[in-house]
């Protein structure tokens, strides 16, 4: 690719058109055109801001080499084949607390889809539940609680109105997940207090090792997603929060002798993807 095609390439990922582009930058669309068309390029200084905003690298922009043909595949499973496999799991199991989960989790997070994608949000609890059977991890206390544990923080969705089916082990570690129950009532939603209350969130989690073993993979599970919605200084937010806060979790999850093997797991999958993060970073 040539610094042309480059940056248009990385606004077309942005979703701008090249007069958006031009107005963030300061420049007219008859400019960034021609710096598409490789016409002109940019002086010194946009060419900084123009990286920035786009979010690549000033040797990448302006390096010759040829990018390796390497295009961004599709990471999402599909949620209606999760959704089968893991009632028909179940339902083989005699699993009612994972059978009341599933209807109440995809008809309260509906069509709502994942920040930054078009990806219904049902995939992400779905893929945990998926994620504890590979694991080997084929319980109901699990699957219902991996399944239900955005919903109360996300959809707004009071404890109360959990299935009747729900025992109160599961009602406690997905009250557990939820950082709006950590606020006062009526308190704001306010994502800057989400920061504030991160230490007493952790520190209850920690003693619940249901909830633990659920937020260690629902980690796993962002950490492997998060360069289709978060913005660089937000991933490396995350991977310092991730370090400090999730990974010590993994203690806690080991400590139950059944959950010992997913525990090593999913260290090697956070570590692994914290160490590449990282260095891309």
């Amino acid at each position: 690719m040539n610094i042309g095609e480059k940056i248009a390439a990385a606004r077309k990922t942005k979703g701008w058109s090249q007069e958006e582009l031009g107005e963030k930058i300061g420049v007219s669309v008859q400019a960034v055109s021609k710096w598409e068309n490789n016409l002109s390029r940019p002086d010194t200084d946009r060419l900084v801001k123009l990286c920035d905003l786009l979010e690549i690298s000033l040797y990448d922009l302006l390096s010759d080499h040829p990018g390796y043909g390497l295009e961004p595949g599709n990471p999402f499973f599909s949620p209606d084949r999760m959704y089968t496999y893991v009632k028909t799991k179940a339902a083989d199991a005699g699993m009612r607390q994972t059978l009341a989960a599933l209807p109440f989790m995809r008809e309260k997070h509906g069509d709502t889809v994942r920040d930054g994608t078009d990806v219904p949000y049902r995939v992400h609890p779905l893929t945990l539940a998926c994620h504890a059977l590979a694991m080997n991890i084929a319980d109901d206390d699990v699957l219902a609680t991996a399944l239900l544990h955005d919903v109360i923080e996300d959809t707004e969705t009071i404890p109360e109105e959990l299935p009747v089916e729900i025992g109160e082990k599961v009602r406690d570690a997905v009250v557990l997940l939820s950082y709006n129950t950590y606020l006062k009532p009526g308190e704001d939603r306010d994502p800057k207090k989400k920061d504030k209350i991160k230490p007493l969130y952790y520190e209850k989690i920690a003693k619940n090792p249901l909830a633990a073993l659920v937020k260690c993979m629902d980690r796993c599970n962002n950490l492997s997603t998060m360069v289709t919605g978060f913005d660089k200084k937000h991933m490396a937010d995350y991977v310092k929060q991730t370090e400090k806060y999730v990974l010590p979790l993994l203690d806690v999850v080991k400590a139950v002798p059944e959950w010992n093997n997913a525990a090593w797991l999913m260290r090697y999958q956070m570590i692994t993807m914290l160490e590449v993060f990282k260095r891309l970073l």
